[in-house]
C-alpha cells in the first residue's frame, strides 16, 4: 500500500509541469471569478457577486461566435474545476464542446477521468483547440471532430469517428444549439427556421440513432434544454420550440431506454454567458442587461453548470432518468 501511494520525484515534476502548462492555457477570469490556479475556494462565497454583473458592453460576432473574443470571457471552469475521478475510464461525445456548457462539461469530464470527443462548427476551431489542450493536460484522450450538424451524413460520421477515436462510447451529450433573435415570426425565413430545427432537433435524432448501438447498460444521454422550454421569450419563437421538444424527447427516450439500462436526462439553463448571446441570440439591448432580471442579478457562467453534467453522467445517479435539472439563477421551473 505504501509503495502504491508514494509519489516519485518524476511524478511530482510531471504533475508540476502539467499544472504550469494548464495555467498558461487557462483564460484569465473577470473580476470576481476564480483565480488562475486550480484551487477550489472552500469558504462561503456570495453567489450574486461571484461573477460579472450587468451592464455589459455591446458586442457582436458572426454566428456561431467565439468565447475567446467575448468581453468578459466566459468561465468554463478552466482554472476552477477540480475533479475526483468520478468518470474514470468513461468515453464521452459532446456536441458544441468548444464553448458554453459543452466546453464546461468537456473540461469537467476530463478532470473526472474521462476521454472526450468534441464536435463544433469549423469556424470555432480556435476555441476547440483550447479545449483539446485542456483535456490533454489531464492526461486524457481528446478527439476533435469539426462539422455541420445540419447534415445527417456528418452526424453519422461524427459518431463513427468518436467511437473509433475513443475506443467506445458511453456518454452522449447533445448540447449544440442555434439561437437567433427575431422580433416577429414574420422576420423568420423558412431557411432560418429550417437551420434551427436541423441543428437543435434533427441533429440529436441522427446522433442518438447512430450512437445507440454502441451504448451498453450503464451508459447515459444528456441533453441541453433551456428555460425557454417552459417560459419562452417572444423573440425566440423557433429556438424556444426546439427546447420544449428537447425536454419532451428526454422524457420519452428515458422511458424507451430505461429497460435497457441507459439513462436519459436534461439540463435546462437560464441566462448563461456564452457566444450564443453575442452571435445573434440576443439583441444588443438585452445583451447589455443580460441576466439582470434573475434574483441573483447576473447571468450564470458555464462553469456553474459543469457539476450538473458530471452528476448526470456519474453512476451514482443511477436512479435519475427522464429528469430535467434547472440552473437559472432563481427564475426557472425545473
Amino acid at each position: 500500500m505504501y509503495e502504491e501511494n508514494k509519489l516519485s520525484r518524476r511524478q511530482v515534476l510531471t504533475g508540476l509541469g502539467a499544472t504550469i502548462a494548464l495555467s498558461a492555457l487557462s483564460p484569465i477570469s473577470s473580476a470576481g471569478a476564480a483565480g488562475t490556479q486550480r484551487n477550489r475556494n472552500t469558504g462561503l462565497q456570495d453567489p450574486t457577486k461571484k461573477y460579472p454583473q450587468p451592464p455589459f458592453e455591446g458586442q457582436s460576432q458572426a454566428w456561431p461566435g467565439l468565447a475567446s473574443k467575448m468581453n468578459p470571457k466566459p468561465d468554463h471552469g478552466e482554472s476552477s474545476y477540480i475533479g475526483s475521478g468520478r468518470l474514470k475510464g468513461r468515453k464521452a461525445l459532446i456536441t458544441g464542446g468548444d464553448s458554453g456548457m459543452g466546453r464546461a462539461a468537456a473540461i469537467a469530464y476530463a478532470r473526472e477521468g474521462a476521454d472526450v470527443a468534441i464536435n463544433y462548427y469549423p469556424t470555432e476551431e480556435p476555441d476547440a483547440q483550447e479545449v483539446v489542450k485542456l483535456i490533454q493536460a489531464e492526461g486524457r484522450k481528446a478527439v476533435a471532430i469539426p462539422g455541420d450538424l445540419r447534415d445527417e451524413t456528418f452526424c453519422q460520421k461524427l459518431v463513427t469517428e468518436a467511437v473509433a477515436g475513443l475506443g467506445g462510447l458511453d456518454i452522449v451529450v447533445c448540447n449544440a444549439a442555434r439561437q437567433q433573435t427575431k422580433p416577429s415570426i414574420l422576420d423568420i425565413s423558412t431557411e432560418d427556421f429550417d437551420a434551427t430545427m436541423k441543428t437543435n432537433i434533427y441533429a440529436p435524432f441522427w446522433i442518438l440513432k447512430a450512437a445507440l448501438p454502441h451504448l451498453k447498460p450503464g451508459s447515459c444521454i444528456i441533453a441541453t434544454a433551456s428555460e425557454q422550454a417552459y417560459d419562452p421569450s417572444p423573440d425566440l419563437y423557433d429556438y424556444a420550440q426546439t427546447k420544449a421538444a428537447t425536454m419532451n424527447y428526454v422524457k420519452s427516450l428515458a422511458k424507451q431506454l430505461g429497460p435497457k439500462g441507459i439513462r436519459v436526462n436534461g439540463v435546462a439553463p437560464g441566462p448563461i454567458w456564452t457566444p450564443l448571446q453575442v452571435s445573434g441570440g440576443a439583441t444588443q439591448e438585452k445583451l447589455k442587461k443580460f441576466g439582470e432580471e434573475t434574483p441573483m442579478g447576473r447571468p450564470g457562467q458555464p462553469a456553474e453548470l459543469a457539476s450538473i453534467y458530471v452528476q448526470l453522467a456519474d453512476g451514482d445517479a443511477s436512479y435519475a432518468t427522464g429528469q430535467i435539472y434547472g440552473s437559472s439563477g432563481g427564475k426557472g421551473q425545473p
